[in-house]
This record gives structure tokens, sequence and C-alpha cells, in this order.
């Protein structure tokens, strides 16, 4: 990478558990860094990192050439880039990192290209360990020439970004069906792992043995050994952002007119970790608790 590429000025928006841990690899790689969280303070080791925190998203905009994002939520991407926050960006290209809706996409890129800056959608694939390491995959969609102006900086923050359209909400859609994917890979390992744990076996064996005889993926190795260890805590990714991304693949099926029949019932499971004090402050894999305690104790 060039010095002047190390040396462009980033923006970083939304300091939660992903947020932070690429902030601070992307401050520790030498970028001078202006970061906002709606909670100052939040991501203390981003600014011993070199991070300077700013007041506002605007103020952030002002001061970067590119600026990434990483909000919970469509309601929290909506309210940082606003018309009046991105009214002074002119020139400044915004990647959105956070899984958000196709329809939140398609509006947050007709008000950039209204405000003239810049927009992208690059979604990653990763917990936080996997992020801090720089060894997330990133799904980009967006003008050819602006994921071309990002890939520098995506490149220290992943070891491949997948190129999937110039429509942002492409990315988008992808994303959300890798995570619907990995939310049945959640259900299956809760209902075979509550299936043998009833006839005595040990669900640590059990995973050693799915995850090295059939599914290796990073998927059934991390999440099997989350679930057979109750490791839920500290939530990496919590049960409500969960309970969301599976109501994204929803909406999203229901505007393509694509059928996700099981959807319904793996809601239910959400709903009701969600409505558990003993679950709701978990990784999203507690789904997996619901099911090994069975209807009766519904």
């Amino acid at each position: 990478m060039s010095e002047e590429a190390m040396t462009t000025p980033i923006g970083f928006i939304g300091l939660g558990t992903m947020g932070s841990a690429m902030a601070q690899r992307l401050a520790e790689a030498g970028h001078p860094l202006h970061v906002w969280n709606r909670t100052p303070g939040k991501a203390p080791g981003v600014i011993s990192a070199g991070g300077v925190e700013c007041g506002s998203v605007s103020e952030v905009l002002d001061r970067s050439d590119i600026v990434l994002s990483m909000l919970a939520n469509d309601a929290a991407a909506d309210a940082a880039f606003s018309a009046e926050a991105l009214s002074g960006a002119r020139g400044t290209l915004h990647v959105n990192l956070a899984t958000v809706s196709i329809e939140m996409s398609r509006v947050l890129a007709e008000r950039h290209r209204a405000a003239g800056v810049g927009y992208i959608s690059a979604p990653v694939l990763g917990r936080p360990d996997v992020a801090a390491a720089g060894r997330l995959n990133i799904v980009a969609a967006g003008p050819a020439d602006l994921v071309e102006r990002a890939e520098p900086v995506l490149a220290l923050l992943g070891k491949r970004t997948w190129n999937v359209g110039t429509d942002p909400a492409q990315a988008n859609l992808v994303k959300i069906g890798v995570n619907y994917n990995l939310i049945h890979a959640m259900q299956a390992l809760g209902e075979s792992l509550s299936l043998v744990e009833h006839g005595g076996i040990d669900s640590e064996t059990f995973v050693e043995i799915l995850t090295d005889a059939a599914f290796t993926g990073s998927a059934y190795v991390g999440y099997g050994g989350i679930i057979a260890k109750r490791a839920y805590r500290p939530a990496a990714f919590p049960v409500e952002l969960g309970l969301k991304d599976l109501t994204l693949a929803q909406e999203a099926a229901a505007e393509l007119g694509a059928e996700l029949p099981t959807a319904p019932t793996i809601r239910d499971m959400f709903a009701e970790a969600l409505g558990d004090p003993e679950l709701s402050d978990g990784d999203w894999s507690i789904i997996a608790e619901v099911i090994r305690r069975g209807p009766s104790a519904a």
C-alpha cells in the first residue's frame, strides 16, 4: 500500500463491539482517524491508538476523505446520515459496513447522491476477533470507481472483498442471505445438541465430531463451541440484533417474492429468548437454550 493511501484521513461512525475493533485496526495502521459514537467515550482503545473523537457525524465527514460506519440498524443509519449531516460533505466517500435492509440501502444511496457524497455498501462477515485481526470477508456493491477507491482501506480490514454489483442494496441482500444461513446453522446445532444430550452424550465431544467429520466451516466450529459450552456471554452479537437480521430476511423475501417457510418458527424462538431475562442478554446463538429446554418451559 502506498504512503499516500496509508495517510488518507479516515472517519469511523459507530464504536460498538465490531466497530471499535475495526476502527482500532485502522488507527494502529497509521491512518489519521476521526471517530464518532452516539455515546461518547465508548472505545478508549481506539483513542489510545490515535483516534480523535469528534462531536458529530458532520464533523467526521468534514475531516475525512473516506468515512466508514458500523451502526446497529436502519434507524441508527438513517439518523446518523441525515440530509443535514451530509450537506457539507461533497466529495467524501461513505462506506456502510453494517447490515441494513435493502430498502434503507436504497434510501441512503439516493440521499448521498443528492448531497454529492459517494456511497457504497460493504457489510462484513465475521466476529470481533476476526475484525481485530483484519481477516473479515467483505461484501461490497456500488459504483465501480467508488469500490476501487475504498479497496485500500477495506484491505486492512478483510482478507477478501467480494464485489457483487453496482447497486449498494445488492451487498446488503447478500449479507442478509448469509445471516439467514447462520440463523439456520444455530438452530440445527441447538436441535442436534439437544438430541444427543438427551441420550447422555457430551456436547463438546459431539461438536468436535461434527466439525471434524462433516461441518468444518467457521459457523459450526465457532457457534458449535459457544452452544456446547453455553458460553453466550459477553454477547459479541446480541439476541436483539439476531431478531433484526431475521426480520430483514423476511422483509427482503416479501419484497422479492421468495418463500422462507421456517422463518416464523425461528422468529418465535428469538422472541422467547428476548422475553426471558435469563436469555435476553446473551449471544444470538442462545436460541439453542430455547430448543434445549423444550415446550414445557415455554
